[in-house]
């Protein structure tokens, strides 16, 4: 058994890239960096949908608080007259 070149190798459980590994590497990382990029855009316009549906809640929660007001005056007008 030889240890003259043990600490030449890789770390260990680390295969030896392929000149071919470092093309097909840098091909997933720039697939994967345009599919981030994507959800990113994906969660931008959601983000968006939100704010819009938020508004359009604050909105008719307003709305409704003034005709919550309205039945509330008409209701005791109708007990005064009666």
């Amino acid at each position: 058994m030889s240890f003259n070149d043990f600490g030449a190798a890789t770390a260990w459980g680390e295969p030896e890239q392929q000149p071919g590994d470092i093309v097909k590497d840098a091909i997933r990382k720039e697939r994967i960096l345009k599919e981030i990029a994507a959800a990113q855009g994906d969660l931008q316009a959601l983000v968006a949908r939100v704010h819009s549906v938020q508004s359009d809640v604050d909105r008719l929660t307003s709305e409704n608080s003034t005709l919550q007001m309205y039945i509330d005056n008409l209701t005791m007008q109708m007990a005064k007259r009666k």
